[in-house]
Parts: C-alpha cells; sequence; structure tokens
C-alpha cells in the first residue's frame, strides 16, 4: 500500500498535512510556527528560542512536572527547535499514543509565561550563550551570517545576544507571542500509522479555539557586500576558515543544483575538498554546504587547520571552488545524486523525517512534492544546470572569516 497525502484546513486558519502510511510501526505528530530568528525585531533577537524554552515550563492546566510526566508516561520521544525560520514542537510515539501524545503537545503550545519561570528561564538561555561564545567555529559562523547578511534579519542570532537577552521583558515576549503564535501561521503536521480524519477531529477539539493572526514576514531587499573579519581566540587551538557567498533561496529551481555541487565541492570523503586538504594532511577538516533560506541562501566554505598553513589552506579553498564546475564529471554527478538520494530516503523510512519534511513545506510556503518526485528532481541535475547554477551565483568568496589562536605575547624583563 503506497503512502498516502492528506490534508485540511480548519475554520481559524490552522493547516493539517499528513503523510499516511499504514504499513509504519509508529508515527509523528509536531505544530511547525512559521517564526523564528528572522522575523524578531532587532531589540527582542532571541526570543522565539526564548518561547521555545517556555513552552515546557508549564500551562493553566499543567505544571512543567505534569508536562515531562505525561510525555513520558505515554512513552513518547519529544522535541523543539528554533531556527531562522521557523519554530517546531514535536513527538513520536506507537500509534495507540499519538494522539494523547497531540493533548499534550496542544496544550503547551499556550503556555503560562510566568514571570518567575520567565527570570528563571532567561538565566539558562544566557548560559547557552556563554557555551556557545567559547567554540570557535560557532563565532565563527554566527559572524558569517552577520556580515553577509549584514542589515538583514537573516543576520539575526537564533540564541540572541547578552544584551538582548538580558534587557527582553516577558510583556514583550507575549505580545511576540500573540502576534506570532496565531492559528493561521501554525501548521499541524503527522506522519505514520495514522487516521487522518480522527487527526483533524482531534486538531479541531484542541486548536479550533486558536486565534487568528495574520502575521507579515518581513523581505527587505538583501544586498551582501565584501566583508572580512580576522579574529584572535585565547582558547582556540587551529586555525578555522569560512568563505561565504550568496546562493539560492529555498524555493528557487537551482537549489538541487546547488545542493550537488556543494557536495561534490565539499560533501565528506571523495569529495575535491577531501582530496585537497584533508587527505593530503593540510587540513584536519574541510567541508562545503549549501543552506537554503525564504528568498536567499548561501554557501559557506570552511576549513580547520594549523595556524601555520593558514594562508596556503585558503587559497586551496579559492582554487577548488574556482575550478569545480569545470572537473565535473558524469561520474561526479552520478555519485553525489545516489549518496543524496539515500539519505533523502533514509530520512524518509521513519515517520519522524516525513513529517519535517511536511513542516518545511509549509513554512516555506512551498507545494506537496512527495519524496520521489524530489528524487527525481535532483536526478535529472546535468551539467547544464550546474553552469547555470554557478552563473547566477558565483562560487567567489564575499565574506572571509578567520578565527584563530591569540598571538603569545613575549615576556619581557626588567
Amino acid at each position: 500500500m503506497t503512502i498516502e497525502y492528506r490534508r485540511a484546513t480548519l475554520a481559524n486558519g490552522l493547516e493539517i498535512h499528513a503523510e499516511i502510511d499504514p504499513m509504519a510501526h509508529t508515527a509523528a505528530v509536531g505544530f511547525f510556527v512559521r517564526t523564528g530568528a528572522r522575523d524578531e525585531p532587532a531589540p527582542l533577537m532571541g526570543v522565539s528560542h526564548f518561547l521555545e524554552h517556555m513552552m515546557f515550563k508549564g500551562t493553566p492546566t499543567r505544571t512543567a512536572e505534569q508536562v515531562n510526566r505525561d510525555f513520558d508516561d505515554l512513552g513518547a520521544n519529544h522535541n523543539a527547535y528554533t531556527s531562522n525560520e521557523l519554530t517546531a514542537y514535536y513527538v513520536h510515539a506507537v500509534p495507540d499514543r499519538l494522539f494523547p501524545s497531540l493533548e499534550v503537545l496542544s496544550d503547551i503550545l499556550r503556555p503560562s509565561l510566568r514571570q518567575a519561570d520567565f527570570d528563571e528561564e532567561r538565566g539558562v538561555i544566557l548560559e547557552e550563550i556563554a557555551m556557545y561564545a567559547d567554540q570557535p567555529f560557532s563565532i565563527a559562523y554566527e559572524a558569517m551570517l552577520e556580515r553577509l547578511y549584514k542589515g538583514h534579519p537573516l543576520a539575526h542570532r537564533v540564541l540572541g545576544t547578552v544584551e538582548t537577552v538580558t534587557n527582553m521583558q516577558r510583556d514583550a515576549m507575549q505580545e511576540y507571542f500573540d502576534a506570532r503564535y496565531s492559528s493561521d501561521n501554525t501548521a499541524l503536521c503527522a506522519a505514520g500509522k495514522l487516521d487522518f480524519d480522527e487527526l483533524v477531529q482531534h486538531a479541531e477539539r484542541l486548536c479550533g479555539g486558536w486565534k487568528r493572526g495574520q502575521p507579515a514576514r518581513e523581505y527587505p531587499l538583501c544586498q551582501p557586500t565584501a566583508d572580512a573579519l580576522s579574529l584572535p581566540l585565547p582558547n582556540a587551538s587551529r586555525h578555522y576558515t569560512i568563505l561565504a557567498m550568496p546562493a539560492p533561496g529555498v524555493s528557487d529551481p537551482h537549489r538541487y543544483a546547488a545542493g550537488l555541487l556543494m557536495h561534490i565541492l565539499g560533501g565528506g570523503d571523495g569529495s575535491r575538498l577531501h582530496w585537497a586538504l584533508v587527505e593530503t594532511g593540510i587540513a584536519e577538516e574541510a567541508s562545503a554546504g549549501y543552506d537554503g533560506h525564504d528568498r536567499a541562501g548561501d554557501y559557506a566554505i570552511c576549513a580547520v587547520c594549523d595556524a601555520d598553513r593558514a594562508v596556503e589552506v585558503e587559497e586551496i579553498l579559492v582554487r577548488e571552488m574556482a575550478a569545480v564546475c569545470a572537473s565535473i564529471t558524469e561520474d561526479d554527478l552520478e555519485r553525489a545524486r545516489a549518496r543524496i538520494a539515500t539519505s533523502a530516503a533514509s530520512a524518509g523510512e521513519r515517520p519522524s523525517g516525513r513529517m519535517h519534511r511536511l513542516g518545511a513545506f509549509f513554512c516555506y510556503q512551498q507545494p506537496f512534492l512527495t519524496l520521489d518526485a524530489e528524487v527525481e528532481r535532483l536526478a535529472a541535475v546535468n551539467h547544464a544546470d550546474i553552469r547555470a547554477c554557478v552563473e547566477a551565483f558565483p562560487l567567489k568568496p564575499l565574506v572571509r572569516i578567520r578565527v584563530h589562536p591569540q598571538p603569545e605575547v613575549a615576556a619581557t624583563t626588567t
């Protein structure tokens, strides 16, 4: 029996998407809210992620302890995450525990947001920011986004900054929640062994009273300019390099070619960067990645090496980027297609993987596409598509970030 896709929309605008697989042994369900760091006013940077934490601090009908106990009693694996463009809350459970899990999940989506919980969780967020501030690659990656998207909300940090989180007020969070967590900015996505009509009935009972809000996402013009940063860190033992440039957005037809191109350039063993840098022992790590966003995207070419080889490594990165398009063979394309297709198929074997695909379609406002159809589009990418992608989005570093060990200061004697 094939997997069936179905969708419905409640009167209040809440969308429901599901892929039903009668042969699955589990089911997954989640709420996907089309809001993230890019939708935050600059003074409230980090509020989406802060809210994610607050969802598990209790509701008018459940304490934080009861939320955790109810999920545990159901044997449901539950989690949440926040990105630049969406926030997700989801559970994965055996089929007969799915709808009881949904009841808990829908309840936490309407949290109490108590002042005491807010004050306590602020400290947790600040500790998380401090933890990432000690990681050289995280520092380099955030610096890359801030410079590549300078003046654009995609430059916002998901965690926020020490300043924005410290100054954030509970009432401002409530206003943001009321504006963004509306029924017409949310989708309920599910996959696996489930009854769709029953899912809609539960959604109507649990979420039918949620209010509309008609929140909008702003799309300011993104005009990346050349920039560079060299940042010494006392705790860095290696040199970290990130070279970044614009790439296709997640809805751009070039996105499939972009994904294949980055896989061939730096997608692990067998990639151009692996043979040029890692296999030769010049660098410890080297990779190339494509990240598509809503109407924007970026390439990030990264390497980690000894500080005394940093200049050499950066020169090789630039050289391999310049040469990759012309050097791609049909065998390169076929291997990249096979690896990406295998990865996609592996994720699609689990209901949670299919649920997250549905959530991404909603948040990026894309029409539903079966996994098989997406693999077919990937398989259809040819040399002409790769060349067209590189012509539209040249592989020429626009932003260069270097994080390196802080030079030792020579001791002086008097």
